[in-house]
């Protein structure tokens, strides 16, 4: 017979706790830099000097380090659609191999690629700190979730290189467990520089930064709680059903 797919209670719960997390998160995020507008202002200030601008953009080391994350992030997506792939050419895409790269790009399509890039990016207008007055631009500067006509497309809020960032902490998270801590250890390390970097080039604002980090946690953690953690395959047996589950 088919296949079907079910949720245990615990995993459903400590999805449920993620959800709850990130939009706390998201909501004192939001608050905080609301009412502390200047917080965003000092952090950008940090990397900005009078005259010159925001230095630090044209170091080579740094933009090296940018442009390496096209590289990272493109070779964890084809491994990933390689795997769906022979997943679905052993016609087991509903099983426990299949999730978690399932799960992964579907984040990516929602999270760094929908929510933050096409919808939030193209619609809230928020000018980068460049482009603001208190940094030699002619743009006033907007708080968190103010929807403004000072830019045109590609605006500050949020950070799509941010929210890419934490997808790849979201894939070594879900490594192979030989390798999950160290995985997750280099992902947090190498996203939280490329992150720093946005607001080091005068790109976004750390309210940016932060709040990529946590949209798409939530977005994440919300596909993560839809999908299956258990694949049960039913088969009959002289007219009895056997059960077989299989662990993520």
């Amino acid at each position: 017979m088919s296949t079907v797919l079910d949720t245990p209670v615990s995993f459903r719960a400590t999805s449920d706790r993620l959800v709850f997390a990130f939009l706390f998160g998201i909501l004192a995020t939001s608050m905080f830099f609301w009412f502390f507008p200047e917080a965003d202002l000092v952090a950008s200030r940090l990397f900005f000097s009078p005259g010159d601008g925001f230095t630090l953009s044209k170091d080579p080391v740094l933009r090296w380090l940018r442009s390496s994350s096209d590289w990272v992030l493109g070779g964890i997506v084809g491994m990933l659609a390689a795997r769906i792939l022979w997943c679905a050419v052993q016609s087991s895409l509903a099983s426990p191999q299949a999730r978690k790269p399932v799960w992964l790009l579907a984040g990516l399509a929602l999270g760094p690629g929908l929510i933050v890039n096409a919808i939030l990016k193209e619609l809230w207008g928020r000018p980068r700190p460049h482009q603001v007055d208190a940094f030699g631009g002619d743009a006033v500067y907007q708080k968190v979730w103010v929807i403004s006509d000072w830019c045109s497309g590609n605006c500050s809020f949020v950070s799509g290189e941010a929210s890419a960032s934490a997808w790849l902490v979201a894939a070594a998270i879900v490594s192979p467990k030989p390798i999950r801590r160290a995985a997750t250890a280099m992902a947090v390390f190498y996203a939280g520089s490329l992150s720093l970097n946005r607001v080091a080039f005068g790109g976004h604002f750390l309210s940016d930064v932060i709040l990529a980090w946590l949209i798409c946690g939530l977005v994440f953690a919300l596909l993560y709680r839809v999908l299956p953690a258990r694949a049960h395959s039913f088969r009959s047996r002289g007219g009895r059903i056997s059960t077989r589950a299989s662990d993520q």
